[in-house]
């Protein structure tokens, strides 16, 4: 029973936060645009400052948490990301924008403690069930987030500003109030060593023969997916004129479906099917839903879209997460997750960047396809590599 009460606990903490990030989801690229005069590829690099400053402090964050506990790392992140909003608020200018969304990374580097966290309070035959629920908290989180963006960007930005920072610090007070601590034994606490790189950890985890290729598999999923972050909300925007609001029901499309999947599908298709035919499964929605999105042509065609790729998502996410996780040793579950997630984070750097400067450059439809490029690559990696005996379930 006390692990349940975990579980719902995290599950609110993060749903409750990522109703925050969402808001910013559809509205920031437009806002950008409209108010800034950002050009697309100087909106990839907003989004992508936001995933660099992840990918330098997850594995720290991992790491201490490791150390101190999730708990405190938890609670520090929820709070620097309302602040970040709040500065988002009242931005006027590019680069006034660009720290609101580093400092919202930085906050944001709290990923692989929560799940981290889930793996304190899980057993391995139950770790699946339990990424899905981190996974279903974020889907929850896109399905209501961008819906009130939409609904809040039509009073003005700020507004919507102040609802994201209003959620965070909401989640921040739950989580001070009714957050447990998970980890029980606390190793040196008094010698937490500060590096943005520990090349030696990296080096022995990535040699693991199961968890360097599944983290390679998370990266390539991750860039796929990263390619559309800043392009999406322009591909409604200037391609179908659609409204803010409009792109608000979309990513609440996707929340929708990925809570669907990873809140309650995941559980019955992971006890059916073994991981790496999952993984095969989830790599073709993946791949057909990024190649055909920029030829949706209205609004329904690209919410049928939409849908298969949020499958696709819902599928492979918690199902690699919890395989890395059932390969990590206890005693590195924060560092090896917080890893994963510096990688990811790594990814979504690029894919913003390659995105933006694609949509301008070379053409609107250039960084979905190339999502579906490296989504089929993931697909190959599968086929060839995941029948390996190394990669047999624990």
């Amino acid at each position: 029973m006390k692990k349940k009460t975990s579980m719902a606990i995290i599950f609110a903490t993060v749903f409750i936060d990522l109703m925050g990030f969402g808001i910013l989801i559809p509205i920031l690229p437009t806002f950008a645009s409209k108010n800034l005069g950002a050009s697309d590829f100087e909106i990839g690099i907003v989004v992508a400052s936001f995933s660099f400053i992840q990918f330098l402090f997850n594995p720290v964050m991992g790491k201490i948490s490791d150390r101190v506990g999730r708990r405190p790392i938890i609670l520090i992140s929820l709070f620097v990301t309302a602040v970040s909003y709040l500065i988002f608020s009242f931005t006027t200018t590019f680069s006034i924008l660009l720290f609101s969304r580093m400092l919202a990374g930085l906050g944001g580097s709290n990923i692989g403690v929560a799940q981290a966290y889930i793996a304190d309070i899980t057993s391995k035959e139950d770790r699946a069930k339990g990424m899905g629920m981190i996974g279903a908290a974020f889907g929850l989180g896109f399905l209501f987030g961008p819906l009130i963006g939409g609904l809040l960007a039509n009073f003005s930005y700020a507004v919507a500003g102040f609802g994201a920072a209003g959620f965070s610090f909401i989640a921040f007070i739950f989580a001070l109030l009714m957050l447990p601590e998970s980890v029980k034994d606390k190793s040196s606490v008094k010698i937490v060593e500060f590096k943005l790189f520990d090349f030696k950890f990296i080096k022995t985890t990535m040699q693991h023969p199961a968890i360097g290729i599944l983290i390679l598999l998370f990266f390539i999923i991750i860039f796929s997916m990263a390619n559309i972050y800043g392009t999406f909300s322009l591909l409604g925007y200037k391609v179908y004129n659609f409204s803010d609001q409009q792109n608000g029901y979309l990513f609440g499309v996707i929340g929708i479906v990925s809570t669907i999947m990873q809140g309650g599908v995941i559980r019955i298709l992971s006890q059916k099917f073994e991981d790496r035919w999952l993984i095969l499964f989830g790599s073709f929605f993946m791949m057909f839903g990024l190649g055909f999105l920029p030829y949706g042509g209205n609004f329904l065609g690209v919410a049928v879209v939409v849908t298969v790729l949020s499958i696709g998502t819902g599928i492979l996410q918690p199902i690699i997460l919890s395989m890395i996780s059932k390969f990590a040793p206890e005693k590195d579950q924060g560092s090896i997750m917080g890893l994963n997630h510096s990688f990811s984070a790594f990814a979504r750097v690029l894919g913003p960047l390659w995105g933006g400067f694609a949509f301008e450059m070379i053409g609107y439809q250039y960084p979905f396809l190339t999502g579906a490029v490296f989504t089929f690559i993931t697909f190959l990696i599968g086929i060839f590599l995941l029948n390996s005996s190394k990669l047999q379930q624990k």
